[in-house]
């Protein structure tokens, strides 16, 4: 199948790019004339707070959504000042009067609690309290809270001497698309040269990632408007997309070149490279995606919309690999192996712009024109114009030759250091995964120059960390004596250490709901805080309203995360314990041994244990974060599982395809000692390639302003990094050694019952036996490189 399917789209590109243009083309108009709908609201199945939360909506309206956010401001004169009361006045009825949104202004009658009443800044710093309908989806909150900013501007209130206005709250923050996947492709256009010697198979490699990415986010704004999906999945998706991408069909064209390299005709050439290779990206991509389907059953629709995304753009980049690039190999024909002047030329102008396109250096696009200049003047003249000169290329070396067969004999001379060094190293690195503390960032945690991060900074110097997320504490009532009950449960709270102040309970428009607002002496994110709710929950209530029948619930933005990451915490050790059960029994299927899988198994938990354990470093505990520009703050809850779902399915395709070349030459010589060398050899060049370009692909995300944008790339990017290098070139070679044939051990009864999975496929006969279906130029192209000559048709 794999190798009928590799030639039917090489002997048919025109057919293939049609398919893949109507694809494109259907995906845009799509997404245009929906549109995107992206959402980030929070539930969880039975928790209190998602009752608080419907009790506030059947009786509060919009308040029980938890989105909005507020207008900050700071006068030194102080906001009772008359000039700059009057314009403020006029700003927040300007605002009200906007379709769906709603102010609470500190100058409307019973407003005076949204001006600071204690403290050196007591009369200086009011909050008007913004609520937007549920109907807003991110994308319009945000839009929404620009709107805002420019009728701040409008209304001249920042000319006001000593008066500072900002617009706090992360749903009117809004985010600016990325553009240092850029600084990624840079790197990749270089890396891809020096690994596949063409720049034309370079570009025909970042051109599938780049053509499966982008359907992929087209993909994802249609399903927006289907699932709960977040903001920040699109960027998840082209951060994925472009590293399994750039990976997968990487792989695929150097198996290409070696058959090429080794007799085979190219048809013949792309069907064993599909039914070798592309079994291993088929096998991988399945994983990844399987793996990330996996989170819809933790029953979550926010953690469901971003692992339906990503899974929707791996396989589409999957596809793409399988049927976009054997496409355009038989339409570059003799042109994917040479290199030209012009090429070189080219690409190193394209890779300066990518690299001033994510650096925010604009002058450096003009490399653009500079490389289309380049490439005209290339295609015309004679053989003497020195941009149409060809590059030679050194001949591949003999495995045995390389210096990876060499540091395989080194690591295999070495075993028990290696594999005993590598490990310890690895433990070291997990080891911060015991402070792990799952929860949400929040506002504190944007830029210190952005609008909302120095609203928030207003607001808790003004009021105290604690009203950044204040406690909503409802309950339904049927009369004056559950309100009486009610008031008695603020004093209670009013008594209770961590609580700075309860407002009294105040009723519901309709008269069947009260709720007391809770102001935390600690912010947001504290665990103290965290502490709080739990002592509301299972001390302070219970004991107030004991024998009352007045059932009160903590609810609000706060609570909210808290159960969340409860949730989700609650869970997590089952989701893992299930990925990695099955790769044990995929392993187990593909290998036909009990060992490899197991030794793939513990591995896999180590290098993910370590990149957890550097995120915790950096993230949680504020390592190097003045460097990278990141604020301390527990983990989001959603990163451990998202992480895990899409590691789990990468280092299973450097698994296979390195354990698989080890088996096939042990299976040809029976050498348990050089079988590993000459597989190591075989496969490191493309594995450290592959693994490099993702390592900055996904880096490259840290220089991003969202911190969860932050984490996913620096995971990724440090688990790749371990992956690829501690594990894949030290630690598996040498435990290989040390074990010998017994790597490749399965009991006989076991190997009868288990389906038998192959990732290689039966290999064709090295010839030329379809070059009756090749241009002449094709056959003289081929018969060239078997002579270790340069092709004189070459583009």
């Amino acid at each position: 199948m794999y190798t009928a399917l590799g030639q039917w789209c090489f002997r048919n590109p025109w057919r293939v790019l049609a398919g893949w243009l109507g694809f494109a083309v259907t995906a845009a108009l799509l997404a245009a004339i929906i549109g995107a709908s992206y959402g980030a609201a929070l539930s969880t199945p039975d928790s209190e707070s998602d009752r608080a939360a419907d009790v506030l909506d059947a009786h509060f309206g919009d308040l029980g959504s938890n989105i909005g956010g507020s207008i900050v401001v700071k006068s030194s004169s102080g906001v009772d000042d008359p000039a700059v009361r009057s314009t403020l006045a006029e700003l927040f009825v300007a605002v009200d009067a906007l379709d769906d949104v709603t102010v609470n202004s500190p100058y409307d009658p019973g407003g005076r609690q949204f001006i600071a009443q204690h403290g050196p800044h007591a009369g200086q710093i009011a909050v008007a309290e913004v609520q937007i309908s549920r109907s807003f989806n991110v994308d319009e909150a945000g839009g929404l809270g620009e709107h805002i900013d420019e009728l701040i501007e409008r209304s001249g209130v920042r000319k006001i001497p000593g008066v500072q206005v900002e617009v706090g709250g992360a749903w009117l923050s809004g985010q600016e698309p990325p553009e240092t996947e850029a600084i990624g492709l840079a790197f990749a256009v270089f890396v891809l040269i020096a690994a596949v010697g063409s720049v034309v198979a370079m570009g025909v490699t970042v051109g599938t990632a780049i053509i499966g990415v982008g359907i992929g986010a087209l993909g994802i704004t249609v399903l927006s408007n289907v699932f709960t999906v977040p903001d920040v999945a699109p960027t998840l998706g082209v951060m994925i997309g472009l590293g399994v991408g750039i990976d997968y069909a990487l792989i695929i064209l150097n198996r290409y070149r070696e058959w090429v390299r080794s007799g085979f005709g190219p048809l013949d050439a792309v069907g064993a490279a599909l039914d070798s290779a592309g079994r291993s990206v088929v096998f991988a991509g399945a994983t990844v995606v399987v793996s990330l389907l996996g989170l819809l059953l933790m029953g979550l629709p926010f953690v469901a919309g971003m692992g339906l995304s990503a899974a929707i753009t791996v396989a589409i980049v999957m596809a793409g690999s399988m049927t976009l690039l054997p496409a355009v190999l038989g339409l570059m024909r003799n042109r994917m192996t040479t290199t030209r002047v012009r090429g070189i030329l080219a690409a190193s102008l394209v890779s300066v712009a990518l690299l001033g396109f994510g650096l925010g250096i604009r002058p450096l696009l003009a490399a653009i024109p500079v490389a289309v200049a380049v490439l005209v003047a290339g295609a015309v003249g004679g053989p003497r114009n020195p941009l149409r000169r060809i590059l030679h290329h050194r001949q591949p070396k003999p495995l045995r030759a390389t210096a990876w067969y060499r540091l395989s004999r080194v690591v295999q001379r070495r075993a028990w250091l290696f594999a005993l060094g590598g490990t310890a190293v690895l433990v070291l690195a997990a080891a911060p995964v015991f402070a792990l503390r799952l929860g949400f960032s929040d506002e504190g945690n944007f830029p210190p120059d952005s609008t909302t991060r120095q609203a928030y900074d207003l607001i808790a110097d003004g009021f105290g960390p604690g009203a950044n997320g204040p406690l909503l504490i409802v309950a339904e009532t049927s009369g004056n004596q559950d309100l009486l009950a009610l008031l008695e449960l603020t004093d209670a709270l009013n008594r209770t250490e961590g609580v700075v102040a309860a407002s009294p309970p105040f009723p519901s428009p309709d008269g069947q709901a009260a709720m007391i607002r809770v102001l935390p002496a600690t912010g947001p994110q504290d665990a103290d805080t965290e502490t709080l709710v739990h002592t509301l929950r299972d001390q302070v209530i219970p004991t107030a309203m004991g024998g009352t029948g007045v059932d009160a619930l903590v609810g609000g933005s706060v609570a909210f995360q808290i159960d969340f990451s409860d949730y989700l915490a609650g869970r997590m050790l089952i989701f893992f314990g299930a990925v990695l059960g099955a790769s044990f029994l995929l392993l187990m299927a593909v290998f036909r041994s009990l060992v490899v899988p197991l030794k793939a198994v513990i591995m896999n938990m180590l290098s993910i244990g370590a990149s957890y354990g550097v995120l915790v470093a950096i993230f949680q505990w504020g390592w190097f974060g003045s460097v990278l520009g990141i604020q301390p703050a527990p983990i989001e809850p959603f990163i451990p599982m998202m992480l895990f779902a899409v590691l789990f399915g990468l280092s299973m395709d450097y698994e296979v395809f390195l354990l698989s070349r080890m088996k096939e030459e042990y299976e040809r010589t029976g050498d348990p000692v050089n079988s590993v060398a000459d597989g190591l050899a075989a496969t490191a060049r493309v594995i450290t390639a592959a693994a490099a370009i993702m390592i900055v692909v996904f880096g490259s995300f840290v220089l991003e302003e969202e911190r969860v944008v932050k984490l996913f790339g620096l995971g990724l990017a440090t688990a790749i990094a371990i992956d690829a290098t501690l594990v894949r070139m030290l630690i598996v070679p040498s435990t290989m050694e040390l074990l010998g044939a017994r790597n490749w051990w399965l009991p006989a009864w076991l190997d009868r019952i288990i389906p038998n999975l192959r990732v290689e496929g039966e290999l064709p006969d090295i010839g030329h036996a379809d070059d009756e279906d090749l241009e002449p130029e094709h056959v003289e192209h081929v018969e060239q490189l078997e002579h270790g000559e340069e092709p004189e048709h070459a583009g």
